[in-house]
C-alpha cells in the first residue's frame, strides 16, 4: 500500500469516528426539557418546556406535560403560542393548599399543547412552551414534570424516566426542575452587603417572574451546556488520537514489512 493510500484511508477512518462520536451526543442532548433547570423555593417562576424534534421524517404535532401531584402549584397560567391550542386539566387535591388567603381544593395536573393545522415542529426545529409556576413548593429540593411527545407518524415517545444518582442519564429522563433554598432574612456576606435573596413574586400571581429574576439559573444552565460541549469534544479529541495512533502503528509495520 503506497503513502496516499494510507493518507486517505486514515483520513477517512478519522472522520468516520469524529461524526460517529458528534452524532451519538447529539442524540443523548436532544431530550424534552424545562429551561431555566433551577429555581427557588417558594417563589413564583416562569419556566419553558423545550421540545426538540428527534424524527428525520416525522414532525412533533402535540405536547402533554404532567405537573407532580405530590408537589401541587396553587397558580399555573399558560403563555399563548400562534399555531397552538393549549388545553389544561386540573385535579382534586387530597390535601388543601394554603394560598392567596384560602385553602385550593384543586391544582393543575395536566397541560397539553396541540398543534393547528399547519403547524408542527418539524425536523431540525424545537418550540419552547411557556409556563408560569408559583408559589413553588419548599418541601422539596426538585419537580418532575413528566412529558410526552406525539409525532404526527402516530409515535408517541414518553419522557418519564427519573435520573438516579449514581447512574447514567436513563434513555428517555423525564424535564426536572431543581429547587434551591431562599437565603434567610437578614444574611449577608460577612461586610454589610446582604446576600441575594429569593425572588419576590409578582403582584399578579399569575404573571410570568421578571427575565432578571431567572439570569442566575440561565447563567448556570449555559454553564452546563458548554460544560457538555466541552466532554464532547475530549471524548471526540480522545477517539481521533487513538484512532490516528493504531494507523501510525499499521503504517511502521507495513513499512517494515516492505524493507524486509
Amino acid at each position: 500500500m503506497n503513502r496516499s493510500t494510507l493518507a486517505r484511508r486514515s483520513a477517512t477512518v478519522l472522520a468516520a469516528a469524529a461524526t460517529f462520536v458528534l452524532a451519538a451526543a447529539g442524540i443523548a442532548s436532544a431530550h424534552v426539557t424545562v429551561n431555566p433547570r433551577e429555581a427557588v423555593q417558594g417563589s413564583y417562576t416562569k419556566v419553558a418546556f423545550r421540545v426538540p424534534n428527534e424524527r428525520d421524517n416525522a414532525s412533533t404535532t402535540k405536547v402533554e406535560v404532567n405537573l407532580p401531584m405530590d408537589h401541587p402549584v396553587a397558580s399555573v397560567s399558560t403563555q399563548p403560542l400562534p399555531g397552538w391550542t393549549v388545553a389544561v386539566q386540573k385535579s382534586k387535591l387530597d390535601k388543601p393548599l394554603k394560598a392567596h388567603g384560602g385553602d385550593i381544593t384543586e391544582a393543575v395536573s395536566k397541560i397539553t399543547w396541540t398543534a393547528d393545522k399547519g403547524t408542527k415542529i418539524a425536523p431540525g426545529q424545537f418550540q419552547e412552551f411557556n409556563v408560569s409556576l408559583g408559589p413553588l413548593p419548599a418541601d422539596t429540593d426538585s419537580m418532575t414534570f413528566k412529558a410526552l411527545q406525539t409525532y404526527d407518524s402516530g409515535e408517541i415517545v414518553r419522557w418519564i424516566d427519573v435520573a438516579k444518582d449514581g447512574e447514567a442519564e436513563p434513555e428517555h429522563p423525564a424535564p426536572t426542575l431543581t429547587l434551591t433554598k431562599a437565603a434567610e432574612d437578614g444574611d449577608d456576606d460577612g461586610h454589610g452587603t446582604p446576600a441575594s435573596t429569593a425572588p419576590s413574586a409578582p403582584a399578579d400571581p399569575s404573571a410570568p417572574a421578571d427575565d432578571a429574576k431567572t439570569g442566575t439559573t440561565e447563567t448556570a444552565a449555559a454553564a452546563s451546556s458548554s460544560d457538555s460541549t466541552a466532554r464532547t469534544l475530549g471524548v471526540v479529541g480522545i477517539v481521533v488520537g487513538v484512532v490516528g495512533a493504531g494507523l501510525g502503528v499499521l503504517g511502521l509495520r507495513r513499512r517494515g514489512g516492505s524493507a524486509s
